[in-house]
């Protein structure tokens, strides 16, 4: 059939046709649509970042825009095709409630991370402990937030349970509480041992005088008698406290004569 005829065919011109010229132009608004979209998001997430935009917020945020104009871009494709907006969206709305059912675990951690941004238990940048992790918030998204432990680990964490579990912020405070349990021999001299500790605990300019160190006899234990060391200092100098210390009191009391004992036991053979 030649191109004349064809144009003459009434089924081609008047349901062939038509349905060729949507289709292609539905496929133009997918298309640009597309690029659009990445346009506007990217756009958005650079004014964003130049106005310092809470980072907890943002990829959040843009996550949800993106979305919402895929969504809406969907529609509009729908639309140019010539399908019934309205009995399509009946349909979208028993579609979704079926999936809603099927995937409550992933709106529950959609809600999460909803809950999360609202009332802000941690921040990015925040070292928290949760879930059985301990690590710095890297990112929270959608549905999961995502932490990189202290040895560069990666942890995805769904929000769901993040945000209905307990959780541990080591970042709120700009001070910590250094606490440590130190063992001496039996037989050694307590007010000794105690000046020793004080000592090494003041000589760290890293550790406040307010509130004031604290050092106490904890326990009697089976082998040694056990001090409470405790010395507060800033959030960002914990651990070198913490070690310093450490290192200290082993250095310290080997040269005051003082002895930190290992577990032992004493046995006694008696001949029948």
């Amino acid at each position: 059939m030649s191109l004349s005829e064809l144009m003459k065919n009434e089924t081609f011109t008047g349901t062939i046709l038509p349905t060729l010229k949507a289709i292609a132009l539905a496929i133009i608004v997918l298309w640009v649509g597309k690029i659009l979209i990445s346009k506007v998001v990217k756009l958005i997430g650079s004014q964003m970042e130049k106005r310092k935009t809470d980072e907890t917020l943002r990829p959040f945020f843009l996550s949800m825009l993106n979305i919402g104009m895929q969504a809406m871009l969907y529609i509009t494709v729908i639309g140019v095709l010539g399908i019934e907006t309205t009995s399509f969206a009946a349909i979208l709305a028993a579609a979704g409630l079926a999936i809603g059912m099927a995937l409550s675990g992933t709106l529950q951690n959609f809600a999460g991370g909803v809950m999360i941004l609202l009332f802000k238990p941690f921040l990015v940048g925040n070292l928290i402990e949760a879930q059985g992790y301990l690590g710095i918030v890297k990112e929270i998204q959608l549905f999961v937030t995502i932490l990189n432990t202290l040895d560069n680990k990666t942890v995805i964490i769904p929000n769901g349970p993040l945000s209905n579990g307990s959780l541990i912020n080591y970042s709120t405070e700009p001070l910590r509480r250094v606490d440590l349990t130190i063992g001496m021999g039996y037989g050694d001299d307590v007010v000794k041992a105690k000046e020793v500790l004080m000592n090494i605990i003041k000589s760290d300019s890293r550790v406040m005088q307010n509130p004031a160190p604290f050092v106490a006899v904890e326990s009697l234990g089976d082998s040694s008698v056990n001090f409470t060391v405790r010395a507060w200092g800033k959030q960002e100098d914990y651990w070198n406290i913490y070690f310093a210390i450490n290192e200290n009191v082993y250095t310290e009391f080997s040269k005051q004569g003082l002895n930190i004992p290992f577990p032992q036991m004493d046995v006694h053979v008696h001949n029948s």
